[in-house]
């Protein structure tokens, strides 16, 4: 098969087509064709041999999330069959011909969706399920900020947490992805290089923030929220520590009783993404199929043309996802 592999660590330029045996499923996986992945940033990260893959994944094929056609099945599989298509949340390996994924983390691919649409879903949903429903505990009628609103986790965001009936904020770096926000269903987007996002907000209060950041957005966050909120955090690309000219108040985390949490998914066990897998299923997926969650490319790339799409990726130039296709040599 073919695949994009990492040649050593460096710039998207490292990426580069190469042979590769077809992978092969153990019993509780399945082999997939893979019509088209998703692109994340921690594929940037590994890229940059900043995030390696986990011992179980492929070293130097980067994917977290493919959609395509069942090709096989492990001896153990009972849920799908040969010929099913399906998106799923992988570990690595998913910029290839073909992929391996544990049989418990594949989803349908939702009806009317295209395999690009589809393979948006995974690494996202996810991640917003666990870390706003499960550990935000956000509910309806609860006031819900996204930093980075027009990124794929964003967009992800906004739009589960109106499905669900929560009232969602955002923030974003350019009136143009602020305008998309507001487009998906944030009631209000601050543009935060021209606007104190802390200021704008405060009259609103905010019980649950998303926070991707960090660094100086810590101390502004904490003021933010109202009492019993939480904070969690999947990424600190300002910074894991605070900044030092606006400490956070401890003691304003204890009077207003606030969580503050974290996560990441990767490294998770699968029993953990199994469970996640069917929870999503059940409350997820038909809001999906409603209509109530639309997908939002930015662009497709051919497989031969990872690189660009890395560019692209790394630029923030981009409103939702970049997916990779199945299309090789066009």
């Amino acid at each position: 098969m073919k695949a994009v592999v990492i040649t050593k660590p460096g710039g998207a330029d490292v990426l580069q087509l190469q042979p590769r045996a077809i992978p092969q499923p153990g019993a509780n996986e399945v082999l997939i064709k893979v019509q088209a992945a998703g692109i994340n940033r921690p594929d940037v990260l590994q890229r940059k041999g900043q995030y390696p893959a986990p011992a179980n994944a492929p070293q130097d094929i980067p994917g977290l999330e493919v959609a395509g056609i069942i090709e096989s099945c492990g001896n153990a599989v009972t849920r799908w069959q040969n010929g099913d298509a399906v998106c799923a949340l992988l570990t690595g390996g998913g910029y290839a011909e073909y992929a391996v994924a544990q049989s418990s983390q594949c989803l349908p691919v939702p009806q009317g969706f295209s395999f690009a649409e589809a393979a948006s879903l995974p690494e996202t949903i996810f991640t917003v399920w666990h870390n706003v429903f499960r550990l935000g505990k956000l509910q309806p009628g609860k006031n819900f900020l996204v930093h980075g609103g027009s990124s794929g986790i964003g967009i992800t965001a906004i739009q589960l947490a109106r499905a669900f009936g929560a009232k969602a904020f955002a923030t974003a770096g350019t009136d143009e992805k602020c305008e998309a926000c507001i487009s998906l269903g944030a009631g209000k987007c601050i543009n935060y290089k021209i606007q104190d996002f802390e200021a704008e907000l405060k009259s609103e209060g905010i019980d649950v923030i998303l926070d991707m950041v960090g660094g100086n957005y810590i101390a502004k966050n904490i003021r933010l929220l109202r009492e019993d909120g939480r904070l969690v955090f999947i990424n600190t690309m300002k910074g894991s520590k605070p900044d030092p000219a606006d400490l956070p108040d401890f003691g304003l985390v204890m009077r207003k009783r606030l969580t503050i949490s974290g996560s990441t998914l990767r490294n998770r066990d699968t029993e953990f993404k199994q469970l996640l897998t069917e929870e999503i299923l059940v409350h997820v997926w038909p809001k999906i199929e409603s209509g109530a969650f639309k997908p939002v490319i930015f662009k497709e790339f051919p497989m031969r043309e990872a690189s660009m799409a890395h560019k692209l990726m790394e630029s923030s130039d981009h409103i939702g996802k970049i997916v990779l296709t199945n299309n090789w040599w066009s």
